[in-house]
């Protein structure tokens, strides 16, 4: 490894560590692992902890998909965490009654899945019981935590929507104003709910732990919270009934994978943009990266272009596979990107999105006018990340989001039910179109690289489209051009906006390249000769990305962690 430059040491340590984007969620988890559990049980930890201290951010009745690596077993497994629309649902009705947009309010709620997702995983792959892997969060919901800077911009940011729904302001504006730094922020509602979930678990586990976990899980998707869940969203015009909720099961399945040079990368499906990255990775085979010199005007050109193709693809073609035939085979196959890759000039930049890949029907061109905003992106802090190394081996990477600026509180629950619905379509048309029981399109996608057998990293971010941009750069930091784990978070940073948002509206920055100020300006100069449309960044920015991610050395022993400081997150380990 190269020298250390960073503002933070990388933990090393031998036996367990953790990585999350909040430093209280990383000390429940850390805690867990001290106590005798495993990966899974402290990412949960962490995961549901990260509910309460990000809540702007993340909610516990939003997403999680989750990625798992079994030490026992050597397999990589998922578990989506992400829930599909309500069966209800006339694919229509956006097209037909709001103007071709997804109003921000109860209509986008779709089944919340990352109770059932934490839960699913405890009973696989943990060795706890809910209430003891909630007890943090229950703690933390009832007693309070120091508010801090970030998330007080963020609820001051979205005050006015907050403001919209009663039961959201009185969480998120208590006393009728804006918490402030180092205000104790409160949740009881959220923690008398947990603390539900907890209690029925206990009340059930004579009869076993599964039959206590599965009580936790009923108490949320079948009783008590269900009921408020379905009755408030009834009341306030939505979609989501007592089926859609107890009908709910997390996918559990094998991930997406693509070799890189001497690595193993393992990605979500095309749920989740997720396989952007294996895309990327595609086309930058068979280029000597290093030669072209870390973040250099050709690094950084080359790198943005070939996220440009597969962001096209990525609009073109991603979306639900249970309902879309997605053609992830060739989009990531070498022979594809091959022919991809000629589209890549080193002296130009496409001023706009390239075309997709000719496969097929291109299902995604066409479809709805795309704004084009004058001004520079303004994407929304939303999302959070947990990634977990124990000592027997195993590895936990998961993504939980959801924020709480687009849909109400249920009144008496402290939960928002997933309004992930903002990431599908509108038009039911497009791959990742609306559909009754249709999963949207998903950003957050944790991740997983392995080499040679020797060298495991769980990793992933915060961040919308940047995360897979933001977890490319971290995964050649370390292993193409060797800085240390903490070095790889912390160095500069560059994202494209030239493809269609995710979020509802959508809104498209043709050719625009945003990089953080500390790459050089001769870099940056020479970008913008290249037809790069270049926004500046400061030299360090929360939308850059939250990298967390952990390198387990099993050659030497070694555990290492970071995480990245342009947001709240922390490593710890032993």
């Amino acid at each position: 490894m190269t020298a250390s430059f960073a503002h933070r040491p990388t933990i090393a340590v031998t036996r367990h560590a953790i990585a999350a984007g909040h430093y209280l969620a990383a000390t429940a988890g850390f805690a867990i692992l001290e106590a005798g559990g495993n990966a899974i049980d402290a990412g949960c930890a962490a995961g549901i902890a990260l509910g309460v201290l990000q809540s702007d951010l993340v909610d516990v009745a939003g997403v999680a998909p989750i990625m798992i690596y079994l030490a026992d077993s050597r397999e990589v497994v998922t578990i989506a965490g992400l829930g599909p629309w309500p069966k209800a649902l006339d694919p229509q009705l956006f097209m037909r009654e709001h103007g071709g947009k997804i109003p921000k309010g109860v209509l986008r709620t779709v089944v919340p899945a990352a109770p059932d997702a934490w839960i699913t995983a405890l009973k696989r792959y943990g060795t706890m019981s809910f209430g003891e892997v909630a007890a943090a969060a229950i703690r933390l919901a009832r007693n309070g935590f120091p508010m801090y800077p970030l998330m007080a911009a963020s609820l001051q940011r979205h005050a006015e929507a907050h403001r919209g729904w009663p039961s959201s302001a009185e969480i998120f504006l208590p006393g009728g104003r804006v918490p402030e730094a180092g205000d104790i922020f409160r949740q009881s509602d959220l923690a008398a709910s947990l603390q539900y979930m907890a209690d029925e678990e206990r009340a059930a586990a004579t009869s076993g732990r599964e039959a206590g976990l599965d009580a936790a899980r009923d108490a949320f998707y079948r009783g008590d919270i269900a009921k408020k869940i379905v009755a408030f969203v009834k009341e306030q015009g939505g979609l989501l009934s007592a089926e859609d909720l107890a009908d709910y099961h997390s996918p559990v399945g094998p991930p997406e994978r693509r070799r890189f040079g001497d690595l193993d990368v393992f990605t979500c499906g095309a749920w989740c943009q997720g396989p952007v990255l294996l895309q990327t990775l595609a086309l930058l085979e068979g280029t000597d990266l290093a030669a072209l010199g870390h973040n250099s005007a050709d690094y950084v050109h080359y790198l943005a272009e070939a996220l440009k193709l597969a962001f096209a693809d990525r609009e073109a073609y991603y979306g639900d596979p249970v309902m879309v035939d997605v053609p992830l085979a060739t989009l990531i196959s070498a022979e594809y990107a091959a022919e991809r890759r000629k589209l890549i000039r080193p002296d130009r930049a496409w001023p706009e999105m390239p075309p997709p890949g000719e496969l097929g029907s291109q299902a995604g061109r066409g479809f709805g006018h795309f704004p084009q905003p004058a001004g520079d992106p303004n994407p929304e802090p939303d999302t959070s990340y947990v990634c977990v190394a124990d000592r027997h081996g195993n590895l936990f990477s998961a993504t939980p989001s959801d924020g709480s600026y687009g849909s109400p509180v249920v009144p008496g629950t402290g939960l928002i039910p997933s309004n992930r619905g903002s990431q599908s379509r509108p038009d039911p048309r497009h791959p990742a179109g609306v559909a009754p029981g249709k999963r949207p399109r998903l950003t957050p996608n944790p991740a997983l690289a392995i080499k040679g057998g020797e060298h495991f990293m769980p990793f992933g971010t915060p961040g919308g489209d940047v995360q897979t941009q933001a977890m490319l750069q971290v995964l050649l930091n370390h292993f193409v051009f060797g800085q240390d784990m903490q070095s790889a978070i912390e160095s500069p940073r560059f994202a494209s906006y030239s493809y269609p948002s995710s979020f509802a509206p959508f809104e498209y920055y043709p050719g625009r390249l945003a990089i953080e100020a500390r790459v050089p300006e001769s870099v940056i100069a020479e970008l913008a000769r290249r037809g790069h449309e270049i926004q500046r960044w400061p030299d360090w920015i929360w939308t850059a990305g939250a990298v967390c991610a952990i390198d387990v050395d099993k050659k030497r022993g070694v555990i290492e962690a970071g995480a990245d400081p342009r947001r709240a997150a922390y490593a710890l380990g032993w």
